[in-house]
């Protein structure tokens, strides 16, 4: 009886042990997050504005919440530290990025520098393509006058537009700019002007239809069965979109095989790596399609949100413009690059912009396949995560007052856009952080300080604001503005 009593004594210890310890795991393992429906998961509860819908739920669930969208598992992060930890800590952990529809049209994932694993000899070899050809800092410096030639241009534009008076659409004038210092970098050529001529509007229609393809939601990169239908032909429309620039590239490079010119410009130094058979035309293609659509979207639509809460905003304007006008004087000249170091409030004016519309709403990672600790839970292999910067942007708990614009809260601050600071990081962090930040960086300001130094701007009605999702946050309705010569 005695011997019974025992074993029944240490069963109940052993049973409670191993349920504390099981419960242990599971407090470390589970992960918050709102209950998924059957087959559909929590798809219902994204809405049109997945950037908005997430940050309420991680108001209630926390700023490291699990979610599944159909069959794929979605770990979305809404802080500053966990960020930190994923893109700088366990970077190497989370080498890619999931590989969807869209960007397998043309086989675009086995190519780009955007799709490829952190970390594989491809990529390796793309990213000190880009680093050591294209955005390293002598690099930079060499292509100054190029970049005030374009800002001159610019300003010749606007100044037509006075004399003829004329609004200015100022996401099409900052496209062309931008799409003119890209083509400009990559082909020693422009690709549009400010009147339509050229393939200003068509490159316009390819790069929007692409950001829309790789940004909209699509029922087949969650429902793997169905994917083979394409039932949204979001694959089908970036396979056309990539198609029609491919032409466009390959074009270009086939009258460059066939020019004994040399030119001190990227596709110059691409072809070089193909001669020596360290890279293919496909390479080639697929990473002037990275490039080319990343250079262009992102730096006009941020310009049109700055210049959009400078219209809101003529307090913060008068401050801007006092400013340039210090350091620049009367002189209406293009703003020197070496100048931008002294100009503070302007440089606070380009960080609360990112900080209040960022370019994108996610950065995005994949899991490698095994599981790993993050903030004391367990991420499953093959997660899917998503750090909302636009959450962490509004996040009072970071920010006073966050539904304000104020460019004020960064004047008296050491808080950069480089990668180190995660409250603001626009241009990611870690090994994927985006490449060309550097020039980005530099077109901005130029952009900004030439609209905001020569003129004053009229605006006929009340500015919208109203925010169109995709893979960089675009105005739903552009802002047109009337210019007035200074």
């Amino acid at each position: 009886m005695m011997e019974f009593a025992s074993f029944m004594l240490l069963l109940c210890i052993a049973f409670s042990c191993f349920h504390l310890l099981n419960s242990k795991l599971r407090q470390r393992r589970s992960l918050p997050g709102p209950y998924p429906f059957p087959i559909i998961g929590n798809i219902h509860q994204l809405g049109p504005k997945p950037h908005q819908s997430l940050t309420n739920l991680s108001k209630i669930y926390g700023p490291l919440m699990h979610l599944k969208l159909g069959s794929v598992p979605i770990i979305v992060v809404s802080s500053p530290e966990i960020a930190r930890q994923i893109l700088q800590r366990h970077d190497q952990a989370f080498p890619g990025r999931m590989t969807t529809a869209a960007t397998k049209a043309l086989r675009h994932h086995l190519f780009s520098v955007a799709c490829l694993p952190a970390g594989s000899s491809q990529w390796r070899i793309l990213r000190k393509l880009c680093r050591e050809e294209m955005f390293s800092t002598p690099r930079l410096d060499a292509g100054r006058a190029l970049r005030r030639r374009q800002l001159q241009k610019l300003l010749d534009y606007v100044d037509k537009c006075c004399v003829d008076r004329k609004a200015v659409d100022i996401n099409e004038a900052a496209f062309v700019t931008s799409l003119n210092l890209i083509s400009n970098t990559l082909f020693s050529m422009d690709f549009a002007d400010y009147y339509g001529q050229g393939l200003s509007h068509e490159l316009k229609e390819i790069v929007h239809g692409l950001m829309r393809a790789f940004g909209s939601f699509n029922v087949s990169d969650y429902f793997p069965m169905v994917g083979v239908f394409d039932p949204q032909r979001i694959k089908r429309d970036a396979g056309s979109y990539m198609g029609r620039l491919m032409v466009v590239f390959d074009g270009i490079i086939d009258r460059r095989e066939e020019s004994p010119e040399k030119k001190d410009d990227l596709l110059e130094a691409l072809m070089a790596r193909q001669n020596h058979s360290e890279l293919s035309r496909d390479d080639i293609k697929h990473l002037l399609l990275d490039l080319f659509v990343a250079g262009t979207d992102t730096t006009s639509s941020t310009v049109e949100w700055a210049m959009t809460e400078l219209m809101r905003n003529p307090h913060i304007l008068s401050k801007a413009k006092t400013e340039l006008q210090i350091i620049l004087g009367q002189n209406k000249a293009v703003l020197q690059e070496s100048d931008i170091s002294k100009l503070p409030y302007l440089q606070a004016l380009v960080k609360e912009t990112f900080r209040y519309h960022p370019p994108g709403p996610f950065i995005a990672r994949q899991k490698d396949g095994d599981d790993a600790e993050i903030g004391g839970h367990l991420v499953p292999g093959n997660a899917v995560v998503l750090i909302n910067i636009w959450a962490i942007g509004r996040d009072s708990r970071i920010w006073g007052n966050p539904d304000a614009f104020q460019p004020e809260r960064f004047l008296d601050g050491d808080i950069d856009v480089k990668g180190q600071d995660f409250e603001l990081i626009p241009f990611g962090a870690g090994r994927r952080i985006c490449p060309a930040h550097a020039l980005a960086h530099r077109m901005l300001h130029l952009m900004l300080a030439a609209f905001i130094h020569n003129f004053d701007w009229r605006v006929e009605n009340q500015v919208d604001v109203t925010e169109k999702f995709g893979l960089s946050l675009q105005k739903a309705l552009p802002l047109k503005a009337m210019p007035i010569k200074l």
